[in-house]
């Protein structure tokens, strides 16, 4: 079996600015991602207008809340919200290092999927470096549960994989499951262009909070109080957007161990808050995993060539 990416760490070829709406402060904000050394990983400066910035990595242990978003910080003041679709991006197309400058208090929306990031990236494309990737590869079930909802890692040869199942109270989404192995192409076509979803009954009470100041039709699929889609042109996958959502949501936030995994993560009833426990309870069990690297380099690396490193020198989740 092929991992499927690169042997060797990348970042992209150049810098590419994108910018839109933040979908909760209804802000304009643009971030411009720029090429990056090995080793660095992804990491967000937010540029202050003040001149002083507000610097995360890409990490477990920056994630601060996660109640309608993934946010890295715990101060609004700095923090910087909805990371998930970008890191979705990232982690999907293998790009392991790269600093994201961002003006905003958040990323931009778009329209409330991964694909605009992925385009973006695809104009300036990737570069491989000269340091072999690591890969933290699940070696024994870890689960937690939250009432009716849980979620877990497993072992898996095959590479990365993801079942996600979600069971909402409303006729048109009802129970979905995906299930499938993770690469670059699964994802730019199952799972890439699925939108952010909400219902029409929430939006005064979200309004209320602050939040979704900038949601509309041409970023979110919205459901009405008859459980129909109100958006004209429908839904993009059939009947499932809404669980290919969730999927793409997870990919971002467990792309938030600061490396990728070899594995299986399941979920049901899940959310942020759910990805960003299940992960904080796999990295802080050191028998749960390992980190592995290609034996010897070369582009690619099969199962068998992956050996295990020494995890201290390699432990971003921790910074």
């Amino acid at each position: 079996m092929t991992i499927g990416m690169l042997g060797f760490q990348t970042t992209i070829s150049s810098p590419v600015t994108i910018s839109g709406t933040g979908v909760h402060s209804g802000a304009a904000v643009s971030i411009t991602f720029n090429p990056s050394e090995a080793d660095s990983g992804v990491v967000f400066q937010r540029l202050h207008d003040d001149g002083t910035v507000s610097e995360y990595r890409a990490v477990s242990s920056q994630v601060g809340n996660t109640d309608l978003c993934t946010v890295l910080g715990f101060s609004p003041a700095t923090s910087i919200a909805t990371v998930e679709h970008v890191m979705a991006a990232l982690y999907a197309l293998g790009l392991d290092n790269v600093l994201i400058e961002v003006h905003g208090a958040e990323m931009p929306i778009m329209d409330g999927s991964s694909a605009p990031f992925i385009d973006a990236i695809d104009q300036v494309g990737l570069v491989a470096l000269s340091v072999k990737r690591r890969y933290i590869r699940i070696v024994k079930p870890v689960r937690i549960e939250a009432g009716a909802s849980w979620a877990e890692f497993l072992p898996y040869d095959g590479g990365t994989r993801f079942e996600v199942e979600i069971d909402f109270d409303c006729p048109l989404i009802g129970r979905q499951s995906w299930k499938g192995d993770l690469t670059s192409t699964t994802f730019r076509n199952e799972l890439s262009r699925a939108r952010t979803f909400g219902f029409m009954r929430d939006v005064e009470r979200l309004w209320a909070s602050g939040h979704a100041l900038g949601s509309s039709l041409e970023n979110s699929v919205v459901i009405s109080d008859d459980n129909t889609v109100i958006n004209v042109e429908g839904l993009r996958y059939a009947k499932d957007e809404f669980v290919r959502h969730k999927t793409l949501d997870a990919v971002g936030d467990l792309a938030l161990a600061g490396a990728q995994f070899i594995g299986c993560y399941r979920s049901y009833r899940g959310g942020h808050k759910m990805n960003a426990h299940a992960l904080k309870a796999l990295l802080s069990d050191r028998t749960a995993y390992e980190v592995v690297e290609a034996s010897a380099p070369r582009s690619r690396a099969g199962q068998r060539e992956l050996i295990a490193v020494n995890a201290p020198e390699f432990a971003p989740w921790s910074l």
